[in-house]
């Protein structure tokens, strides 16, 4: 009976430590949109898992008259009692290519992208969300700086 009883204990916890380690994800794809002060920002993002904290993120959006390239390097910590969802730091850089017709000129913008936000990943299902605060540093011509830019992502999850 105490047989029994032990390998039952074992089979849970092992079945625990599977469903935990099944709602963490390697790698997602989806859509990305960066919205507040400014023009609203939609495009593909994907997303890569070094280990269960260190993952990059890769953005290309369309918006305001230009194309908005960022790579962000992000560090994720999940909350105790909800292994699904994370909070991240993270910063990169983004580059927005504006084509301006009324002007008839072009120009590249450097922009730093600080961020910090929760990232979910629906348990038994690939459905991977975030939600963040990035606000932007730019870098180059007469800089600036916007606090009011935040970002939201639907992707798609691959183990």
């Amino acid at each position: 009976m105490k047989k029994i009883f032990l390998l039952a204990a074992i089979a849970v916890v092992l079945s625990a430590t599977q469903t935990f380690a099944q709602s963490a994800y390697k790698n997602s794809f989806g859509l990305g949109i960066d919205f507040g002060e400014g023009s609203t920002l939609v495009g593909p993002t994907y997303k890569h898992f070094f280990n269960g904290r260190d993952a990059v993120q890769a953005d290309l959006l369309f918006g305001g008259d230009a194309v908005w390239l960022g790579g962000y390097y992000q560090y994720h910590q999940s909350f105790p009692d909800a292994r699904s969802l994370k909070w991240y730091l993270g910063v990169g850089p983004q580059l927005a290519f504006v084509d301006d017709d009324y002007y008839d000129n072009s120009s590249t913008f450097v922009f730093v992208r600080p961020m910090v936000g929760l990232d979910f990943k629906v348990p038994g299902a690939p459905i991977g969300m975030s939600f963040d605060w990035r606000p932007m540093w730019q870098l180059n011509h007469d800089s600036d700086f916007e606090p009011a830019r935040f970002g939201l992502s639907f992707r798609y999850t691959i183990n």
